[in-house]
């Protein structure tokens, strides 16, 4: 039985994403910051680790960009979840009575619309989702509520008053499952990289162009500030391809020839699971 770690509470986003990837038959190993998430996988405290890298709302999780680049782990698979807002309480608190919501502040903010309907309401930011929950369980607020997960109803024995209180129901979040050593597969389709470029007219039109010389499709591409040399970057980016394939080995290879730096961060299966 793997151990999985994650950032978080059980019964976070993450610890779905979790189970939807790697099935239930996984130990979970919450950790109170996603540096050490990072951490415990490099010490040996847990065989993988699965970290949230972006939201179709609220983009890119740029700590964790960092953090690929700090670490030397590699990428070896992901998966896409809907995000599915629940408020949850406890006996004693119903929809009418209630009065307070805790949660972590990006999830408050995707329900702006259930808050402008229910202005009695007050909004208490919280450090997790399942944390706030976690908290309620154990302090039982009169009156109070939290939004999270199902799968954070269900740890903590709370009641679900309301489901989907998101505003957008396109709302997902990506996470990448990372270990110590690679994971070669023929399956894999999707290869993510880092590098920086020279400071020069036209240097990242160049790296660029590598991949549209052999159509090679990008699927992201992020920029992150170079520590220590101001107004210089590193671009992260996913590019659809096998590093058995030709086509990929050919451009990375002339990239190297364009660039200060290169890192292959890892070659996986993209999800390719239809939005509900």
């Amino acid at each position: 039985m793997k151990t999985i770690a994650f950032q978080g509470e059980r019964g976070s986003f993450s610890e779905e994403a979790a189970y939807k990837l790697l099935g239930r038959r996984i130990r979970l190993r919450p950790c109170e910051t996603f540096a050490a998430t990072f951490r415990s996988v490099a010490q040996h405290e847990a065989d993988a680790c699965l970290v949230p890298i972006e939201n179709t709302l609220a983009g890119s999780v740029h700590e964790n960009y960092d953090l690929l680049l700090a670490n030397r782990l590699h990428i070896i698979g992901e998966v896409n979840l809907r995000i599915v807002h629940n408020l949850i309480a406890f006996p004693g608190t119903t929809l009418r009575s209630l009065r307070q919501v805790y949660s972590h502040p990006v999830a408050l903010a995707q329900c702006s619309r259930f808050f402008s309907r229910h202005r009695q309401v007050e909004k208490i930011p919280h450090y997790d989702t399942a944390g706030s929950v976690k908290m309620l369980a154990e302090r039982r607020i009169p009156g109070a509520a939290a939004i999270a997960s199902r799968t954070a109803a269900e740890v903590y024995g709370g009641r679900i008053l309301r489901a989907h209180l998101e505003d957008h129901r396109a709302n997902y979040t990506r996470f990448l499952l990372l270990s110590r050593k690679p994971a070669p597969s023929k399956k894999a389709n999707k290869v993510s990289i880092v590098f920086s470029t020279r400071n020069v007219p036209g240097a990242l039109f160049k790296c660029l162009s590598v991949f549209a010389l052999r159509d090679l499709d990008l699927t992201k591409i992020e920029s992150r500030p170079l520590r220590g040399r101001p107004w210089e970057y590193l671009f992260y980016v996913d590019f659809a391809g096998n590093l058995d394939d030709p086509r990929s080995r050919h451009a990375l290879a002339h990239l190297r020839e364009v660039t200060n730096f290169l890192r292959v961060l890892g070659a996986y299966e993209a999800d390719r699971s239809t939005p509900e």
